[in-house]
Parts: structure tokens; C-alpha cells; sequence
């Protein structure tokens, strides 16, 4: 038996609905929010987990409670991507100084750069194909998107083509087919659309 990722993307909050780019600030999810994490409880209720890692900031910690796996493992490295100065701005805020930036191939001033999240990926993907069955991760957005380039060996930079909306789910797995090879089996998924999928 090989390992399959249940990926979650925390609900919404205040930050995600407006744009702004929440790294390490701390807040709280929204009621809609804790309403979408919520949702995620039915379909994630028919899964057996054998293991379930969540990022320490609290939107993560809410969510994957509200989904209903309240016995989880703090895991540091689902942290979302330091913003460093870029905490709190909007990307056009960001662009207006510094044209064409791209946070997966030009990181943070102060923050993170690409390669140190590449490098957190990459760890955190070489401590979970040590582990077998259903592993549920609650993460983030940018982190998250990071995480599935890494998992199908593309580079960072190509994380910006992966559209991830708050609390979605996205399986991460190996092809049957090709036991060695790693695919994206489900991504982007929200609970209206996930009927049959798990």
C-alpha cells in the first residue's frame, strides 16, 4: 500500500476573501469560512485516515476541526509561505512596485524565497511516501499549490497554473498503473462537486 494525500485548503477569511497575502498572521476563519469547513465533514467522513497533519495557524487548525478531524498532528512544514514584507499587500500592490513579480519564481523580500519553499515541499514529501494509507493535510493556498508541483515533480515556478479555492480538497497519489509515478488524482474540488469522488 502506498500513500494518497488528502489535501485541504483552509476556509475562507478575511485576508483569502479580500486578496491580501496572509502567511504567517494568524487570523480567524470567517463564518462563511467555518460554514465551507463544514461542508467538507460528509465526504471526508467515509475516508479511514491513518494519519492527519495540520499547519499550526489557527485557519488550518479550525478548518480541519470543522471537517470533523479534530485528532490531528501539528505539522510545522504545512505552514503557508512566509510573505516577509509582502504580508497583508495585494499582488497588484505588489506589482506597482516591482512589475511582473511572481511570488513562485520571485519569493519575499524578507520572507521566503521559492527555493526555500521548493526545498519545505520537497522535505515534507520525502516524510510522507515513508508513510502508507489516507493521510489528511490542511494547509494552505500558495503552500498548498507549491506542494502539488513538488508531488508531480514540475518545478515551483509552475505552481501559478494551479487555481486552489478555500476549502477544497485535492488528492495527491500514485498512478496504479505505474506505482513509482505520482499524479494529481482530484484537485480543486468543493463540497458540491465532490459527489462520488472519494
Amino acid at each position: 500500500m502506498t500513500v494518497r494525500l488528502y489535501l485541504v485548503r483552509h476556509g475562507e477569511t478575511a485576508w483569502s476573501l479580500s486578496g491580501q497575502h496572509t502567511g504567517r498572521t494568524d487570523l480567524p476563519l470567517t463564518t462563511r469560512g467555518e460554514d465551507e469547513a463544514r461542508k467538507l465533514a460528509p465526504w471526508l467522513r467515509h475516508v479511514q485516515f491513518d494519519r492527519v497533519f495540520v499547519s499550526p495557524l489557527q485557519r488550518a487548525r479550525r478548518t480541519c476541526e470543522l471537517a470533523g478531524l479534530a485528532a490531528a498532528v501539528v505539522e510545522p512544514d504545512l505552514a503557508e509561505w512566509n510573505y516577509g514584507d509582502y504580508e497583508g499587500c495585494l499582488s497588484s500592490e505588489i506589482r506597482k512596485e516591482r512589475p511582473g513579480w511572481d511570488v513562485f519564481r520571485d519569493g519575499c523580500p524578507n520572507g521566503e524565497t521559492a527555493g526555500q519553499v521548493s526545498d519545505r515541499a520537497d522535505r515534507l514529501i520525502a516524510r510522507l511516501c515513508e508513510l502508507e494509507g489516507n493521510v489528511a493535510l490542511f494547509s494552505h493556498g500558495q503552500f498548498s499549490r507549491a506542494l502539488a508541483a513538488q508531488w508531480i515533480e514540475l518545478s515551483i515556478s509552475e505552481s501559478r497554473h494551479f487555481s486552489l479555492g478555500t476549502a477544497s480538497l485535492s488528492i495527491l497519489s500514485f498512478d496504479p498503473s505505474h506505482p513509482t509515478v505520482r499524479v494529481i488524482e482530484l484537485w480543486n474540488a468543493v463540497p458540491g462537486a465532490l459527489s462520488g469522488a472519494v
